[in-house]
């Protein structure tokens, strides 16, 4: 059974990678388990492995190096966070970090889904993405993963009804030619409380 855990306040980002690490090797010393943490930062900008410095354009908001893949994304109050600690041996046959990227890209595509926005992947670029009424197309949630031991840690990242400009410092995940978006730019009035409840649901639909 996964743990969902809803963090009432803003999570400092440090302290966030400190609880991951530790949950992380409870799972693997069989001494918890898994877990889905949802919450929010205050603004900040964070670089993957695969991050390059031109890609800072205007280091605002404190930058911090993570381990997680990926390129510099932004997180900041209205974006949903969701850390995800599951162990991969235990879920899969053969654990597969393709696959497991697969399911997050569709658990994300499935809540968007619940409130009348159509999410889609594109060969080539991380996240999620919808096309504009103009024919232009947005990222409205990104992707980062790392696993150790075959167990998960970061995750996902959707764009409730963040402050869309304190994206303009960094160059989302190295993709200049698109913006991001979010669901209230959309026009969904949408709470984080009613965003976590279906995330909850298509968890459970996606992740069995």
């Amino acid at each position: 059974m996964v743990e969902f855990i809803t963090a009432k306040d803003f999570v400092d980002y440090k302290d966030a990678v400190k609880r991951m690490d530790e949950r992380v090797a409870g799972i693997r010393a069989g001494d918890q388990g898994e877990a889905v943490w949802l919450l929010e930062h205050r603004p900040l900008y964070t670089a993957g492995t695969s991050a390059k410095e031109q890609d800072l354009l205007d280091a605002r908001f404190p930058v911090y190096q993570t381990g997680r893949g990926g390129e510099h994304t932004y997180h900041g109050p209205g974006q949903r966070v969701a850390y995800v600690m599951l162990d991969l041996k235990s879920r899969q046959t053969e654990p597969d970090i393709k696959k497991y990227v697969w399911q997050l890209e569709e658990w994300i595509i499935r809540t968007l889904a619940a409130f009348a926005v159509t999410g889609e992947r594109r060969a080539g670029r991380v996240g999620i993405w919808v096309v504009l009424p103009d024919g232009q197309e947005a990222k409205i949630a990104a992707i980062g993963v790392r696993v150790r031991h075959w167990i998960t840690l970061h995750g996902i990242a959707i764009n409730v009804s963040p402050d869309l400009s304190h994206f303009g410092g960094i160059v989302p995940c190295g993709i200049a030619e698109h913006g991001v978006t979010s669901l209230a730019a959309l026009g969904v009035d949408a709470t984080m409380a009613q965003v976590d409840a279906v995330l909850k649901t298509k968890f459970a639909e996606v992740f069995g």
